[in-house]
């Protein structure tokens, strides 16, 4: 297995979730056992150097990701979810997608102040949402470790935009 065929098992479909947007599948990869694994320990073995205490994953295909990396990685993972999905006492922050606005909501409970957290989603497109996610965990009083994608979009700048607001904190895009 090597890269390049783990990246071709991601298709894109076009016109989705609406006209203009391409969507990208992940989930060819995720159903190839020998693609998904090579994929999380790659992940893991470029984020060695980085000191984490819990793994982050952003509703719903950061979530499959996130929580591979974390039991690779023998930590705990976080969900950061859509509005209204946890039961108890949240956070919440507003954003601004590449094709409207939504929410992000995580438990206030979950981890120690000071923790160090890798915050981790399939796709990084404008930035917004990954920014989102590390606000949360600062506003909770935890540090942002960095960040892991599988991909990102061309175009669209989330890179450059999560390196120029204030998280000043490492990017792996794997892809």
């Amino acid at each position: 297995m090597n890269l390049q065929i783990a990246k071709s098992k991601i298709i894109d479909v076009l016109d989705y979730p609406k006209s203009g947007i391409t969507f990208k599948d992940i989930t060819p990869l995720l159903a190839d056992s020998e693609a998904f694994s090579f994929v999380i320990s790659k992940i893991v073995e470029e984020l060695e150097t980085i000191e984490v205490d819990y793994v982050a994953g952003v509703e719903a295909r950061g979530f499959i990701i996130a929580a591979a990396i974390a039991i690779k990685m023998r930590k705990g993972f976080i969900p950061i979810r859509k509005p209204g999905k946890l039961p108890r006492k949240v956070v919440r922050r507003e954003y601004q997608l590449e094709y409207g606005l939504d929410a992000l909501e995580i438990h206030s409970d979950l981890m120690p102040a000071n923790s160090k957290v890798l915050i981790v989603d399939d796709v990084l497109a404008t930035g917004g949402t990954a920014i989102a996610a590390g606000e949360l965990i600062r506003e909770l009083g935890a540090i942002v470790a960095g960040f892991a994608f599988l991909f990102a979009i061309d175009g669209l700048a989330g890179e450059t935009r999560i390196l120029n607001s204030n998280l000043n904190v490492p990017i792996k895009i794997l892809f």
